[in-house]
């Protein structure tokens, strides 16, 4: 079973800066890893490479095709985004605390420590060292905290711990204060500079130049020469004064400028005066971004609230709350209009929309563990509980979640779909087990206990009648009626925890199968027949369920073994203590059971030959405990491991705070938190009812390995006949149906809107006809996005009425795929809908007014 990555659900923000590019899309970091999410189409999906540890920082480039990632290593990724590919990665020795592209592309500035460098970015073309260090400057005192590029790219604000920002020309660097530029519209020209405080001030900087008066009082305090300085004689000065005014008429690129045109615009030849000073007097702040379209600056605070100015007036627009922790990144599209906000404590991604206050993207993860995870019979849907007593339910395909039940108390333990694929069930800690109807996302039934106890497994048999909820605390196994929610009778025999309750498939009999070590889980083959168990000691038995005997067993302790502990006193190899599996899931046909637990691998076994197929490795996530097999001695002291000793004296509020997933009380008066990383493990796995797909419950998130391909072009579907120049000459001949078919093929995108907007109108339901039902989801994606940008309306809707005359049969057949496309193509209709409504409602009255005068 050749599986891939495909998606990481519940968490769709973790921490760090979120990016928006080309308006559209928002990526963020989920992890060690980068997630993009299409707010038009409602899609998210995560890139497949990795970071060494959890990223930090993301910069995009200003076409919106390269992205640089930072990770808590200090390691750089550069990855082309719609390649999904790493390009190159770059190292530093200093802490990276901000990136950003140069307006043109061709260079990145680093804010790595006290230092700022500005190195040449990466293309398209082959390099032998595609990263060039252009400049480093080392003027701060402190540690750089951000930093913004001028519209040509000539000059950097640097803002920095120091209480100071400072103004950097790339050719001749002066210091001077700044945070963000502000522009002049008509010119397209640097006039002000704004800058931003934590505690809640915002300064308006201005320039202006200095006249000569200045300059011969700005000459009395120049310094004195070097005692150590040759004098020279008046050649050699003017020599020297010809030799630097040779290197001034070039920039850093080596490029010759014109003196008079660049002498009109350098910044650092100008007094810069404070000319305002507002305060928003809303507690500390978190996070700002400022608009040079608009002049508007957004800034979140520590306490949740967020506010929108219009500057340099200071005319509060907006001043709200939207959670009840701190704002840790607000951030603006290219527009404008639209404002992401970012909450990492509890997982919280918001894009609102100022003008109309209407939300575009509100998405919440789970931010502790995901205990339970439970598919849908036609694999649509994926519902995750957790240890934040909240239950999600996903679309599988999007990515999204449009649910939330937050009624238990305590952490979900154990979930289940009903055959009917609109009822949920749920087993919680706090004593309850809940139906949960998904039409109108209530609760409708609730079963409880005489006295309270804890669940932590949960099943239903196949008519869905019969309800039972096996207890951690009593080792009992409670039976209610599905209809009355009436308690049937309680089961009792067991010496331990239930953790495992499954219902047979087929109708057998009483019997007991003893074991050495404590039963962890179990799983029925999908036939009845046969019945899979994890032991403490990290084997999987597999017994007969008609004969009452044992017919397999798999020694996985070797397999899952791996990854070395903070704590551990052994080595990787040595060290096998705590690896078992402690979750089961068989495959559709009962061939091979996948295995997970308290390791980074995932062990998938065929049952016949009781070989181990295939690993799969979770993460390779650095920032978690138990990925490394090898520990650097240089981080174990006499006190105990490096990571465990808490020797920051930084302010709380200055970042976000370490989160502990499975710390869910307070401290003890007088100790430390603890500050260790969260272990890798695997808490749980299904494999759709396709058989196509299977999920993981992961200390990362929810992880989609799926056997869909996902490639950008269909390499089995090219031959010899498929290029540009046959696409060329088929549309040269006016064989546009032919054209349509080959760029479908190619699976470019360029070429299918080329090849769409060739057709004759007339020619419409022929071509449409003549496209295979595979090629169907590539159609509707190029005609989304023709209707958000292309002039022809009329033409694109006639296109959008044919679609609609396809038989429904075959869409519902591949309604996985189809469904988002076809939710993205309705969308930009009702929004163009929408636009043209305003328009000729707000034009109407302005017809009248004109016809009446022909009247007179």
């Amino acid at each position: 079973m050749n599986c891939r990555f495909q998606n990481l659900l519940g968490a769709p923000y973790r921490g760090g800066n979120v990016v928006v590019v080309n308006n559209t899309l928002l990526i963020s970091s989920v992890g060690n890893r980068v997630s993009v999410t299409e707010l038009v189409k409602s899609e998210t999906s995560t890139l497949p490479c990795q970071a060494s540890s959890n990223l930090h920082y993301i910069a995009a480039s200003t076409d919106g095709v390269f992205i640089l990632t930072v990770d808590d290593n200090n390691r750089c990724l550069f990855i082309n985004l719609y390649r999904r590919v790493v390009l190159h990665r770059l190292s530093f020795k200093h802490q990276v605390t901000c990136v950003k592209f140069s307006p043109d592309g061709r260079f990145i500035a680093f804010g790595a420590g006290k230092l700022v460098q500005v190195w040449r970015s990466p293309g398209f073309r082959k390099e032998f060292f595609p990263f060039e260090l252009v400049r480093t400057f080392s003027d701060c005192n402190d540690r750089v905290t951000s930093l913004d590029w001028s519209p040509d790219g000539e000059y950097l604000v640097v803002g920095s711990k120091d209480l100071t920002a400072r103004l950097f020309y790339l050719g001749v660097e002066d210091v001077i204060v700044g945070a963000f530029f502000g522009v002049e519209k008509k010119e397209n020209s640097v006039t002000k500079v704004y800058t931003v405080s934590r505690d809640g001030a915002i300064f308006h900087w201005k320039y202006e130049d200095i006249d000569a008066k200045d300059n011969e009082m700005a000459g009395e305090f120049w310094d004195p020469d070097s005692p150590k300085t040759p004098e020279q004689t008046q050649e050699q000065i003017d020599e020297a004064e010809d030799e630097n005014n040779a290197k001034k008429r070039k920039n850093f690129d080596g490029k010759d400028d014109e003196l008079d045109q660049e002498g009109d615009h350098l910044l650092h030849k100008k007094r810069w005066r404070l000319q305002k000073k507002h305060f928003f007097l809303q507690g500390k702040l978190a996070s700002c971004d400022y608009n040079k379209g608009l002049d508007m600056v957004v800034v979140g605070f520590s306490s949740g609230v967020f506010g929108l100015y219009q500057m340099p007036d200071f005319v509060c627009i907006h001043l709200l709350s939207i959670s009840r922790e701190k704002i840790t990144t607000a951030v603006f599209n290219g527009m404008g209009n639209w404002l992401t906000f970012g909450c990492a404590k509890l997982g919280q991604l918001l894009v609102w929309e100022w003008k109309s206050e209407s939300y575009i993207l509100k998405q919440q993860g789970h931010y502790f563990d995901v205990n339970c995870l439970a598919y849908c019979p036609d694999s649509q849907l994926l519902a995750t509980g957790a240890d934040d007593n909240k239950i999600k339910v996903w679309t599988v395909s999007s990515g999204f979640c449009f649910v939330t039940f937050s009624e238990h108390t305590n952490a979900v333990t154990a979930l289940h779909f009903m055959a009917s694929n609109n009822c949920l069930l749920s087993a919680s800690l706090d004593g309850t087990a809940c139906a949960w109807d998904l039409f109108r996302y209530r609760n409708f039934r609730t079963f409880v206990t005489p006295t309270p106890k804890q669940f932590v497994s949960l099943a239903a048999d196949q008519s869905g009648e019969v309800i039972c909820a096996g207890t951690l605390d009593s080792f009992e196994i409670f039976v209610w009626s599905m209809k009355t929610g009436r308690l049937l009778d309680i089961l009792s025999g067991h010496n331990g925890p239930v953790h495992g309750l499954v219902f047979s498939p087929i109708n057998g009999g009483t019997e007991t199968f003893d074991h050495t070590h404590d039963v962890l889980t179990l799983v029925y083959r999908p036939d009845g027949k046969q019945l899979a168990c994890s032991t403490l000691d990290g084997q999987i038995h597999f017994w007969d369920t008609l004969k009452a005997m044992e017919m397999y067993t798999i020694e996985g302790r070797r397999d899952i073994a791996g990854g070395r502990l903070m704590t551990d006193r052994r080595s990787a190899a040595n060290s096998t203590a705590g690896k078992c599996f402690t979750t089961l899931c068989y495959s559709a046909d009962g061939s091979y059971i996948l295995a997970g637990g308290s390791s980074r691998y995932i062990c998938m076994y065929d049952i016949a030959n009781q070989v181990l197929l295939r690993r799969f490795q979770i993460t390779h996530n650095l920032s978690l405990d138990g990925v490394l097999d090898f520990l650097n001695s240089k981080n174990m002291t006499e006190a105990g491991p490096l990571d465990l000793i808490d020797d920051c004296n930084s302010d709380t509020e200055e970042g976000v705070d370490k989160q502990i997933r499975s710390k869910m009380g307070y401290d003890l008066p007088g100790s430390l938190p603890n500050k260790g990383r969260p272990v890798i493990r695997t808490k749980c796995l299904r494999i759709a009812p396709t058989g196509r797909s299977w999920a993981a419950a992961t200390t990362e998130g929810v992880l989609i390995y799926s056997m869909d391909d996902s490639f950008i072009f269909d390499p089995t579907d090219l031959d010899i006949d498929v290029t540009p120049e046959a696409l060329d000459e088929a549309l040269k001949n006016g064989e546009t149906k032919i054209a349509l078919i080959l760029s479908l093929r190619m699976n470019e995108d360029s070429y299918i809107k080329k090849c769409i907007v060739a057709v004759p109108p007339a020619d419409i339901p022929v071509v449409i006809s003549s496209v295979p039902l595979r090629y169907l989801q590539r159609l509707v994606e190029a005609l989304a996005d023709l209707l958000e940008i292309s002039p022809y309306l009329e033409f694109i809707l006639r296109w959008s009425e044919e679609l609609g005359k396809i038989p429904g049969q075959a869409i519902y057949q591949n309604s996985r795929n189809l469904r988002p496309t076809l939710n993205s193509l309705q969308k930009a209709t009702t929004r163009m809908h929408q636009d043209l409504a305003d328009t000729c409602s707000s034009n109407e009255y302005m017809l009248r007014y004109l016809c009446s005068f022909s009247n007179r």
